[in-house]
Parts: structure tokens; sequence; C-alpha cells
């Protein structure tokens, strides 16, 4: 293949009077050759209308890629981390750049997801917190997540705890009212068996609540509301946090104790979850629930919910018993005197 610039130079040397076989042995072209494209005419052509062919450009270097490493293996191992997430780990790492090329290689080696249908529920200030627990599997155990989030604001407050029960329910809703400062009017569940025993109202029948979670419900203030059977979305608040909190504090951390998952867990909440902006108001949860919410809040209870237990019950039975039934006791020759005969 003879380049463009030889065939133009050609030209020019045969229109000077130059001879092929002088042109042959300068150029190292034979003299057939150049016969050819003189007879065929190539060298008449209009030579600046052949396409010039370029080398590839040489790449230029990016602040992103001594770090391609890092963020490769990172999501290898946790396919769904966060760009945000990522940006944090390579800046400790010494990067300097900015977020969009992070997001552009982010983008190339990991493909993209469809965001999911948004449906909107508002609810005043201080009316409403959406309750749910999620499973966390860790090193040494199962823990479950008791997360409570103020419909309004979008304050988020969880701790995790050993088991998923009435005692962690109630224990839970006293540390978040706390962390509030105050109770919603109301508290949205789903199925749970602390809250409710039986829902048949698909059929149309009743919701049977639990009477222990009702006793506790009245003592802090609030009232218990529990979503129909088969329609979780109703507590969308709750459930897209859960999904947050695995994927922006969780997934990709390593704990190595219930002491520690605790600390980096309250580090979070403070210095992430409660003061971003949140996607859906534009605001900081902190920002918008000391601003609006916080005021309207009902007030938190004198003490804590003493559960009533069986053992309680019939010991105070007992004990109101013998405090209204005295019997005065005589011996038998009284009662002998009063029927006037012997006993």
């Amino acid at each position: 293949m003879y380049s463009r610039e030889k065939k133009v130079l050609l030209r020019e040397y045969l229109e000077q009077g130059w001879s092929k076989s002088e042109l042959a042995r300068k150029f190292g072209i034979s003299r057939r050759t150049i016969y050819n494209w003189v007879t065929s005419g190539q060298l008449n052509k209009d030579l600046d209308e052949i396409r010039v062919r370029y080398g590839p450009r040489p790449q230029v270097k990016r602040k992103i890629d001594p770090f391609k490493g890092i963020i490769h293996s990172r999501l290898e191992e946790y396919p769904k981390l966060s760009s945000v997430r990522l940006l944090d780990e390579i800046r400790a790492a010494g990067y300097q750049g900015g977020y969009t090329q992070l997001v552009d290689y982010v983008r190339e080696v990991r493909p993209k997801t469809e965001p999911e249908p948004i449906v909107r529920f508002e609810t005043p200030a201080g009316h409403q917190a959406q309750v749910d627990f999620a499973h966390f599997r860790l090193p040494w155990g199962v823990r479950w997540a008791l997360v409570v989030v103020l419909s309004y604001s979008r304050l988020l407050w969880l701790r995790y705890f050993r088991r998923q029960d009435m005692r962690t329910l109630i224990e839970g809703l006293e540390q978040a009212f706390r962390y509030f400062g105050g109770v919603p009017t109301e508290a949205l569940f789903d199925q749970m068996r602390s809250v409710v025993v039986a829902d048949h109202r698909v059929e149309k029948g009743p919701l049977v609540e639990n009477m222990e979670f009702l006793r506790f419900a009245h003592h802090w203030g609030f009232r218990p509301r529990v979503c129909r059977p088969y329609r979780a979305k109703t507590k969308g608040k709750v459930e897209r946090p859960i999904r947050y909190v695995r994927e922006n504090f969780f997934y990709g951390r390593e704990f190595v104790s219930d002491d520690d998952l605790d600390a980096q867990l309250t580090r979070w909440l403070e210095s992430v979850a409660n003061a971003r902006i949140h996607g859906t108001t534009g605001e900081i949860p902190l920002e918008r629930f000391e601003r609006e919410e916080r005021a309207v809040l009902g007030p938190l209870a004198l003490r804590p919910y003493n559960k009533v237990t069986r053992n309680q019950l019939s010991t105070n039975a007992v004990a109101s018993f013998n405090h209204l039934v005295e019997v005065e006791k005589r011996p038998l020759t009284s009662y002998s005197r009063l029927v006037g005969g012997a006993v």
C-alpha cells in the first residue's frame, strides 16, 4: 500500500520531466507500478479527495486512572456499591478529581439499572412514623434492625437487636421516641405478630390487634395502624430507607462486634443519613425535622412502659383480696353461745 504523499510527489516529478526509471530508483518502486499508475489515470485523480487515515489518538491521562484498580476490585466484590461510597473510598486513597469522572467510569464497568416507579403519599408534620424490621447477617450471628422513619421529615432512626419480638419492638420504639424528642400521632406497621393477631379485612372481617401492644401504644399516646395484607408498598417511606441502609451503610463495610456495629451506625446516622439532601423532599431530614416537625410531636411518656405479666396479675389479685376481706378469728365457744348450744 503506497501512501497518498508518495503519489503526489510522483505526479509532481513526472510533470517536471523526470523519467520513470529515475523515479523508480528514487522511490524504490518498480517501473511497471509507475507505468500502471500513469496508464490507469491514478496519478491524474484529485488526490486531495482521498481520505486521510489518522492513527489512534494518544490516550489522555485522567485523575481517575490510578484508582481504576480500586474501583474495579470493589465493584467485583460488591457490584451494587454506590458511586458516592466509591468516591469516599478513593478520596481516602488520594483521589483529587471530580465526581463526574468516577460516575462515567462506574457506568462503563457496571450495567445500568432502570429506576423503580415511585408512588408519592405525603402526610402532615408529626402525624406518622413508619416502622419495620429488617434481617441482617453478620459473622457472629443474625441481627434484626428496627427501622423507624418520620414520614414528613424522613428523619431516620434504627438500632440492631438480637431478636424480633414484642420486647424488642417496645424497647426500640421507646428509644426512637426519645431520639425524636416526641411521639407522632400514629405509627404504621406491617403484619407483625407483636402488633396484630389476625387480619381478616380482605374478607371484610375484623382486625384483631395485640392487646399488650395496644396498652403500650396508649401509654405513649400514639395510634397503631396496620397495612392491609399484600399492600406493603403503603410503607414505602420505610421500605426505601431499609434498602438505603443495606446499600449505603451495611454493604461493603466490615464490623468486628455489636459495639462496633452500633458505633459505626451512630456516626453514619449523624453524618450521612440524616445530614444528606433527601431525594424526594429536596431537603436535609434533620433540618426539615427541626424546622417543622419537632414542635408538633406529642409529649414523651413520663416513664417507660411496664409490661403486665400473668404473675403480676395473680399477685395483685391476691393482694387486693387480702386487703378487701378480713376474717375475724374467734374461739368455738363464742359461736356456741351465739346459737344457744354446743358446737
